[in-house]
C-alpha cells in the first residue's frame, strides 16, 4: 500500500517534470532523449526519493525489521531444536548400542552357561550310564555266582547219591542211607571248591 502510494507520487512528479520540461522546451527547444540531463527532474526525483525513504523509515522499516528478527529467531529456534534432537538421537543411539552390546554379552553368557549345563548333563548321564552298567555287571556276577553255587550244590547232591549207590553195591551189608549220606556230604564239603 505504501509502495503503491510512493509509485503514484513518483509518476506524478515525473509527469509534472515532463510538463515543466515541455513548457521550458517550447521556449528553448532543447533536445529530448534518455541521456539528456534535466536538473529539474533530478531535483524532484531526489526530493521524492527522500520523502519515500522517510515514509518507509517511519512505517515499513519497523515492520520489515520485525519480520526479519522474528524469522531470525524462528530459524535460531529451529537450529537449536535440531541440535537438541540430534543430541537426543546421538544419546539414544549410544543407549541402543550399549544395550545391543549388553544383549550380545548376555547371549554369549547364556550360550556358555548352556554349554556348561549341557556338558554337566552329559557327564551326569555318562556317569549314570556307567553306574547302571556296573550295577548290571554286579547283578550278573551275583546271579552267575548264585547259579554256580546252585550247580555246585546240585552236583554235590548227585555226587552223594552216586557215592551212596556205589558204596551200597560195593559194600554188601545194609548200611543206614541217612548216616551214609551225611558222611559223604561232610566229606564233599571238606573238599576245596574252585570259584573260577
Amino acid at each position: 500500500m505504501i509502495a503503491a502510494a510512493g509509485l503514484a507520487l513518483v509518476a506524478a512528479v515525473q509527469e509534472h517534470a515532463a510538463e515543466a520540461a515541455g513548457a521550458a522546451g517550447a521556449a528553448h527547444a532543447a533536445p529530448a532523449g534518455p541521456f539528456v540531463i534535466n536538473g529539474g527532474v533530478i531535483l524532484w526525483t531526489l526530493v521524492i526519493f527522500g520523502l519515500l525513504m522517510l515514509i518507509l523509515a517511519k512505517t515499513a522499516w519497523p515492520a520489515i525489521l520485525k519480520q526479519i528478527e522474528e524469522r531470525e529467531a524462528r530459524i535460531q529456534g529451529q537450529i537449536a531444536a535440531a541440535e537438541k534432537a540430534n543430541a537426543e538421537a546421538q544419546r539414544l543411539l549410544g543407549d541402543y548400542q550399549s544395550q545391543l552390546a549388553r544383549a550380545k554379552t548376555e547371549a554369549q553368557e547364556l550360550l556358555a552357561q548352556g554349554k556348561q549345563v549341557g556338558e554337566k548333563l552329559r557327564e551326569e548321564l555318562v556317569a549314570k550310564g556307567r553306574a547302571e552298567q556296573e550295577e548290571l555287571l554286579e547283578r550278573a556276577r551275583r546271579e552267575i555266582a548264585l547259579e554256580r553255587d546252585r550247580a555246585v550244590a546240585e552236583l554235590r547232591k548227585e555226587a552223594v547219591e552216586l557215592s551212596i549207590a556205589a558204596a551200597s553195591k560195593v559194600v554188601a551189608r545194609n548200611l543206614d542211607t541217612e548216616a551214609d549220606r551225611k558222611l559223604v556230604q561232610e566229606f564233599i564239603a571238606s573238599l576245596p571248591i574252585s570259584r573260577s
